[in-house]
């Protein structure tokens, strides 16, 4: 994907600051669409493409974490949620809810930048020639086409995130090998200015977890993406 004319979906119920989203983000090279609450948000993902969604959260009706796990349903969107409560408990419900980041409120300009940057990173390439022959991942009744990034069941796709997508590209490139939290929450994107902490490993367990249960008959008991103790995850594919 060309960053440079990426198109973002800016969704916050205050008039003023999807204002100031937008024009700042057209100012940097994004196309920006606004919609001022879930249900606007709605008819224009049933008409229109984005390449990243930045959600707010505290919204009147049906609020962003709400949407998240709404459109996580069916749409692998990268989600970007925008909230004034930073607490880490705040944070980790909005990865669960299906958020590739999240991003209290106030925030620098540059850090929005920094953040959209390393989500689109995340973004699988483009499908390659159709000619080559891909090597094919097998987990159980889950097949994994690591060069086109796509999983599927029998005829259903199943979508993954833009997140989830990054994970699956590292676990595929190294299967059988145990690949630590710091280099899971490192590689997927997140940019290296932010640093790798607690937190940021916490969250590469809340996505492992939604991983597992797009790829595991039993999420709980893991025969394909297994937990090393003290060590990281590894893919184990038949």
């Amino acid at each position: 994907m060309n960053k440079a004319v990426a198109h973002l979906l800016i969704v916050d119920d205050d008039e003023r600051l999807r204002g100031l989203l937008q024009t700042f983000l057209i100012r940097h090279g994004f196309m920006a669409t606004v919609a001022r609450d879930a249900a606007h948000a709605r008819g224009l993902l049933a008409g229109m493409e984005f390449d990243l969604i930045l959600l707010d959260v505290m919204m009147p009706g049906e609020d962003g974490l709400g949407l998240t796990a709404a459109l996580r349903e069916t749409l692998g969107t990268p989600i970007l949620l925008l909230t004034a409560r930073g607490e880490p408990v705040d944070r980790i419900k909005g990865l669960e809810a299906g958020a590739d980041d999240y991003l209290p409120k106030p925030f620098e300009p540059k850090e929005l930048l920094l953040r959209i940057a390393a989500i689109l990173r995340r973004v699988p390439p483009p499908t390659p020639d159709p000619e080559e022959t891909p090597k094919i991942l097998h987990l159980g009744a889950i097949c994994y086409d690591p060069e086109r990034g796509k999983m599927w069941q029998g005829q259903k796709n199943v979508r993954l995130t833009a997140t989830e997508s990054a994970l699956m590209r590292i676990f595929s490139a190294s299967p059988h090998i145990t690949v630590s939290r710091a280099r899971l929450a490192g590689d997927s994107g997140r940019d290296r200015s932010i640093g790798i902490g607690q937190a940021q490993e916490r969250a590469v367990d809340v996505q492992i977890t939604r991983l597992r249960r797009k790829i595991e008959t039993n999420p709980k008991k893991p025969r394909y993406l297994k937990t090393v103790r003290g060590a990281g995850y590894m893919l184990v594919p038949d």
